[in-house]
């Protein structure tokens, strides 16, 4: 049982309850929210209500159990990005955008879809170019595979199921057990390519950026046009956007220096 903070206001409690309900695996009662915070169950139906009104929580499809809601996905992918957009996190961007010498983006997975938070073109638009504020689905996207082969296999399945698997060129993966297969794959390599997935011409690739205790926190991806660099080539990506995405998740907290950054910028 997790004790409760000295600090026990009604927002404390509400705060609570909202990270205790994004750091299940599953969907939770409120019965279990209550007992795994020491809180009154009255009390904690009062603040899940309101946090359900709020879209902030939400049931579970058919069940009275709580699962995030959809305000609140939108919330911290909008956090997300604010956060990568500091000076210092914008200039590894663009360093390896450079080194790499195709578009960089990151992606943040929002409402089963994938959406960018920021990027750096460094050359002319060929073909597909990912630009902040756009997104684009889960299973035909580097960013969208890393995303679901982290979740456990019984989701990944469930999740597999419920996606509408539109197929928006010849190579789109759109039988399920096909892309459980790929994404089995992309979980033992820890990294995910697309071949002409979503947009014919241009494939892609990407790595996922981990916060220190490693969750996934958004994924740095590149994509090019395929008459560049072939599918097979997406290969000696991957070591710089390993290493930028490394270097991205050491500096994700590290606030007072982005502030300094921003300042003298």
């Amino acid at each position: 049982m997790t004790k409760r903070s000295e600090k026990d206001g009604p927002l404390d409690r509400a705060f609570a309850i909202v990270r205790h309900v994004a750091d299940q695996r599953k969907a939770v009662s409120a019965a279990e929210i209550a007992k795994a915070l020491a809180l009154p169950l009255p009390t904690a139906h009062r603040l899940i209500g309101n946090l359900e009104d709020r879209g902030l929580l939400q049931k579970a499809l058919g069940t009275k159990r709580y699962v995030v809601g959809n305000q609140l996905v939108t919330l911290s992918a909008s956090v997300i990005g604010a956060a990568f957009r500091t000076a210092r996190r914008h200039a590894v961007l663009r360093a390896v955008a450079g080194e790499i010498g195709e578009q960089c983006e990151i992606g943040v997975v929002r409402d089963n879809s994938v959406a960018y938070v920021d990027s750096v073109r460094v050359s002319e638009p060929q073909g597909l170019q990912f630009n902040p504020g756009e997104a684009a689905p889960l299973h035909c996207t580097s960013t969208g595979k890393i995303y679901m082969s982290r979740l456990p296999e019984r989701l990944r399945a469930k999740l597999c199921r419920a996606l509408p698997l539109t197929r928006f060129t010849d190579t789109t993966i759109v039988d399920v057990h096909a892309l459980m297969k790929v994404l089995e794959e992309t979980r033992q390599r820890g990294w995910a390519k697309t071949n002409e997935e979503y947009v014919k011409g241009v494939v892609g690739c990407a790595v996922p950026i981990l916060s220190p205790d490693r969750e996934l926190i958004a994924c740095l991806g590149v994509s090019v046009p395929v008459a560049r660099v072939s599918f097979a080539e997406l290969d000696r990506f991957i070591a710089p956007l390993q290493k930028a995405a490394a270097l991205l998740s050491e500096t994700i907290l590290h606030v007072e220096d982005d502030d300094r950054a921003d300042v003298q910028g």
